[in-house]
């Protein structure tokens, strides 16, 4: 049940206050841990290696590596530079896997990138998750890329059904993916008291809609709330990898 917490940081920004912290834990179903973060100067980014095996691990890891070496924390990211980005991550992904040869190797893989305007950038590839804390609402502002999901919004058969449980584990999009998919890419504004949380769905599946928004209208440090969110979701129960990247506009 390792946990690892990212202390709180300043982000450089020419005009915002940023800080951003994180923190990734185990859980009690698995021997290792599967999921990425990574909290740099103008990136945070989780990734969620679908499977418990070798090509789960290299595909979370090299998906976030490729993200940032393509992105990257230098330079300013744009819609142009985050799809070719994206590309990159898929090219690397599927090429780990042919050197594996034989496991799955593929992962969910979501990030936000700042600019040194107030617009961020969202990239979602999968079913790990961004939502954000404005004023009194907590949205939730990604898509799953699940049949799960599909089947909620269509009306295919009841969210709690033993059907959408196992459609979950259905994506239609990750990295890794035999048809390199794009990713979403959503264009957000930072407005000071955001706070932007990225997470694994060892967090989405296990900490319910209330307790992350009492966690994150907490006003305390980020790192503190970091581990409290993923010791809410060792709480009910640790049964998958949990990862959480925060960011709160100042």
């Amino acid at each position: 049940m390792t946990t690892t917490v990212q202390d709180q940081r300043p982000l450089p920004h020419p005009a915002l206050r940023l800080t951003a912290a994180g923190a990734t834990a185990t859980g009690n179903r698995y021997p290792a841990n599967f999921d990425v973060l990574h909290v740099g100067d103008r990136l945070l980014a989780v990734a969620d290696g679908m499977g418990d095996g070798e090509g789960s691990a290299a595909a979370g890891r090299t998906a976030v590596a490729a993200l940032v070496g393509s992105a990257g924390d230098a330079g300013a990211a744009t819609a142009e530079t985050l799809r070719d980005a994206v590309a990159t991550v898929q090219r690397e992904v599927r090429a780990a896997g042919r050197r594996l040869g034989g496991p799955l190797t593929g992962a969910t893989l979501t990030a936000l990138a700042t600019t040194p305007t107030d617009l961020a950038w969202i990239v979602q590839l999968g079913d790990s998750r961004v939502y954000r804390r404005r004023g009194t609402l907590l949205e939730l502002l990604t898509t799953d890329h699940t049949a799960a999901w599909l089947g909620a919004v269509h009306g295919w058969y009841p969210h709690d059904s033993p059907q959408a449980h196992a459609a979950r584990y259905h994506l239609h999009r990750y990295a890794g993916h035999p048809d390199e998919p794009e990713a979403d890419l959503l264009a957000v504004t930072l407005r000071p008291g955001d706070t932007y949380l990225l997470c694994t769905d060892g967090i989405a599946d296990q900490v319910d809609y209330a307790r992350l928004d009492t966690r994150l209208r907490d006003p305390g440090p980020l790192d503190g709330i970091a581990r409290g969110l993923v010791e809410d979701s060792l709480a009910r129960g640790g049964r998958d990898n949990a990862t959480v990247a925060l960011l709160r506009v100042g």
